[in-house]
């Protein structure tokens, strides 16, 4: 049996315990989680402001450091622009929360990562439970979205690629601002905050 398939017990609460699959990992706040057995109670919405803003998009091949916590927020922002609708914007928001306990992989390699979209799948449904987003997915709008600002990134922090990357739809226009770590985590939470309200 490989090490990842084994059930881990821990100790929760005094003496009960329960079985977790997978390893464990520290996060920002201190909190001991399982990504792969990822809980809704184990969610902070500071770690994950926190992690993506220290995730850079790309897997780093831009022109300098941008963050997909600020990624994020323009796409949440935009959203809200476009619709008005502050459970779609949050929606927006967190579309890769995941990335915060399974990292940003790009999408050319995603498929190929076996167990990996299952990964995602179970770390989706338990955000989504958390701050009681739709489980069934992402609204369509935000997918547009995330995929029309393509455009503005690549415009902003890509050099000239000898491949064209067949782009659909027209950019969002966005200005893409490469905030540090610092502000990018705390325009997340900030906007997290105007939108749902809770500390």
């Amino acid at each position: 049996m490989h090490p990842q398939d084994k059930a881990a017990r821990v100790a929760v609460e005094g003496d009960t315990e329960q079985e977790r699959f997978g390893g464990w990992m520290q996060t920002y706040t201190g909190r001991a989680v399982y990504p792969l057995d990822l809980r809704p109670e184990d969610i902070d919405i500071r770690d994950i402001a926190h992690s993506l803003s220290l995730q850079c998009r790309y897997a780093g091949h831009v022109r300098q450091f941008y963050s997909v916590a600020e990624h994020s927020v323009h796409v949440a922002r935009w959203v809200l622009e476009e619709t008005i609708d502050g459970f779609v914007a949050i929606e927006a928001l967190l579309h890769d929360a995941t990335e915060a306990y399974l990292v940003d992989v790009p999408r050319p390699i995603k498929p190929f990562l076996t167990g990996y979209k299952e990964a995602e799948r179970r770390v989706s449904h338990a955000i989504a439970e958390r701050f009681g987003l739709d489980m069934a997915g992402h609204p369509e709008i935000v997918h547009e979205a995330d995929n029309r600002i393509l455009h503005d990134e690549r415009a902003a922090l890509m050099s000239a690629c000898e491949r064209d990357w067949e782009l659909n739809g027209e950019p969002l226009g966005v200005t893409i601002e490469c905030w540090n770590p610092a502000r990018a985590e705390r325009e997340f939470l900030a906007l997290f905050d105007e939108l749902y309200g809770e500390d």
